[in-house]
């Protein structure tokens, strides 16, 4: 009896775990993200900076007097030479100091040859003793006298004559006339800038760069010079100048970057240009977007999908400088890997994702 019963209740037993539904596995969260792969290249800047065509030598030109202008020889544009008059002052007052001046040299001439009379009848009477040594050495001091009053007149003679010479503005080499700040009729001072003259010659881009990417330029290796006049064509540049301190305005530091082999007939003063540097350091480094990279305890991440499991793992990077949207990154990464651009801050480490889109 006690066989039968224990047989019956193992039965019912087998009967109801029969019965009882199986357990379930655990769901796994899948997250969505876009990705990118990972190009391997060199570092670059990536930033065009804007500037205008100007000539490597301008000149401030000005008169050396002062006087009223009375002929502009030139026109704003106008190709000159060198020596080629451009403004012409007054020359009366210069004029008739020139003839001043010529009149205390005829005066002075006239001195030294009566001193040289005086100093001859001297000696004649003191070799027959009518006259004594003191009266001969009066005449040869008074010899002396108007002769170093005859060199300073022919001095002050050829001061005049340069000051008269003054009154003509000429240009100092052959270029273009860029701007005429004085009229016909005006006054002007001595050294006032009435015409900027454009050496014929080396063409430079003036461009202004922010403190952030100074060093960037000065090692960049190669630079490319565009003009918005002529797209499609480039020039070689280098960088000439940079200006040791910001401008006290814009805060910006002012670089000329001087254009190799530069076609005058493409290439006109005042054209916008871009300057562009493609390598800076030629260091191997990876661009990726700024909503890849994950700050985390001060260390710069980012996750990393494995492609035989689309799962990902956190990765510490080191990075370079930041160009508008994109980071350079120098060391981390190797090219070719998948990045995740967008969802990063909702990962987990060995999270599984799905990908809906990515870019090379």
């Amino acid at each position: 009896m006690n066989y039968r019963t224990a047989a019956l209740a193992i039965s019912a037993a087998s009967l109801l775990a029969g019965c009882s539904p199986a357990p379930t596995a655990e769901h796994e969260e899948v997250r969505v993200v876009r990705t990118v792969v990972a190009g391997q290249g060199n570092g670059t800047v990536g930033a065009n900076y804007s500037g205008e065509i100007r000539a490597r030598y301008e000149s401030q030109l000005g008169f050396r007097t002062s006087g009223k202008i009375v002929a502009r020889l030139v026109e704003v544009g106008s190709h000159v030479k060198r020596g080629q008059p451009l403004l012409q002052l007054d020359a009366a007052q210069e004029s008739l100091l020139l003839t001043a001046a010529g009149a205390d040299t005829d005066a002075a001439q006239s001195r030294v040859a009566q001193a040289k009379v005086d100093l001859a009848r001297t000696e004649q009477l003191l070799a027959r003793q009518f006259a004594s040594q003191a009266e001969l050495d009066h005449q040869r001091l008074a010899l002396q006298q108007a002769e170093a009053q005859l060199r300073s007149a022919l001095a002050r003679q050829q001061l005049n004559v340069n000051q008269r010479g003054y009154t003509s503005l000429v240009a100092d080499r052959d270029g273009v006339v860029s701007a005429l700040q004085a009229e016909a009729g005006q006054v002007v001072a001595a050294g006032q800038p009435v015409v900027t003259l454009a050496a014929d010659g080396e063409r430079e881009v003036a461009i202004s760069i922010p403190e952030s990417r100074v060093d960037e330029l000065r090692l960049a290796r190669a630079l490319e010079v565009s003009v918005w006049a002529h797209p499609g064509r480039t020039w070689h540049g280098s960088l000439r100048q940079l200006a040791p301190d910001t401008d006290s305005v814009t805060r910006t530091y002012s670089a000329r970057i001087t254009i190799e082999q530069p076609d005058p007939a493409l290439l006109r003063l005042g054209m916008t240009a871009s300057v562009h540097a493609p390598d800076v350091d030629g260091k191997s480094a990876i661009r990726l977007p700024l909503t890849a990279i994950v700050d985390g305890d001060g260390k710069r991440l980012v996750w990393v999908v494995d492609p035989k499991n689309q799962r990902v793992a956190a990765r510490e990077v080191q990075l370079g400088s930041a160009q508008n949207d994109s980071v350079l990154v120098t060391a981390g990464l190797a090219g070719g890997e998948t990045v995740v651009t967008a969802g990063v801050h909702l990962l987990q480490p060995h999270q599984l994702v799905r990908v809906t889109g990515g870019a090379k």
